[in-house]
């Protein structure tokens, strides 16, 4: 079932598919960085790390230590989160107006996302999109996270709607396993955080799109 006019949810992932929040990330993760003595890192050393959660960032930065000291950072790096979340935080280009479009072709919309909630909800509140989701899901809304089908299960139960006519839209392998594993129509996001090494392309999926707004011509 890949047909547009059969579409009738949107889920979206919410780092580097909704939000770009790789700003904030690396503002956190800098700071942690500082306080164990670490050199700071640009946003374009480790953009494309920040869909992959937080230790990712703290690997991206430091491959080299040890486990220990980057679990340490990376507890760090929450502290500091806590306190920059959605300061620099903003929609994609194009990410508005394909809401927009969602909302006038009444096509309901909703989260899936591994952060925590404490972190999700609150960005969310901020970037004032909570109040137009009937579905937010966390990575502690459920026991199991993505690439589990049980997250995307609980969106398209709150959604109201059947999971083979929701598209999700994600930057990373684990979103799209999620997407298929729960019989949802699945489309790369490719305008997020993806390396050129993901090799995206061989990721399940039912669509490729470069800019939101062809996922509005997609619903036309």
């Amino acid at each position: 079932m890949t047909k547009p006019e059969l579409i009738k949810g949107v889920l979206f992932d919410l780092d580097g598919t909704l939000v770009d929040t790789a700003p904030d990330l690396v503002q956190a993760l800098n700071l942690a960085l500082a306080d164990f003595g670490y050199p700071t890192k640009s946003l374009v050393e480790v953009r494309d790390a920040a869909s992959n959660g937080s230790l990712a960032l703290v690997n991206a930065a430091e491959p080299q230590i040890d486990e220990a000291e980057k679990t340490a950072i990376q507890q760090a790096l929450l502290h500091h989160y806590h306190q920059v979340n959605g300061d620099q935080a903003q929609l994609f280009d194009g990410i508005a107006p394909l809401l927009t479009h969602l909302c006038e072709l009444d096509i309901p919309f909703g989260v899936v996302t591994n952060k925590a909630a404490r972190f999700a909800r609150p960005l969310l509140h901020r970037l004032e999109l909570a109040h137009l989701m009937p579905a937010i899901i966390s990575g502690d809304s459920t026991t199991q996270s993505k690439p589990n089908p049980a997250p995307m299960r609980l969106a398209a139960q709150q959604l109201g709607v059947h999971c083979n006519r929701i598209l999700y839209l994600g930057d990373a392998r684990r979103d799209l396993e999620a997407a298929c594993n729960s019989q949802m129509l699945g489309g790369i996001a490719h305008w997020g955080y993806i390396a050129n090494n993901d090799q995206a392309e061989l990721w399940p999926h039912d669509y490729g799109f470069t800019t939101p707004i062809e996922v509005i011509e997609l619903l036309k």
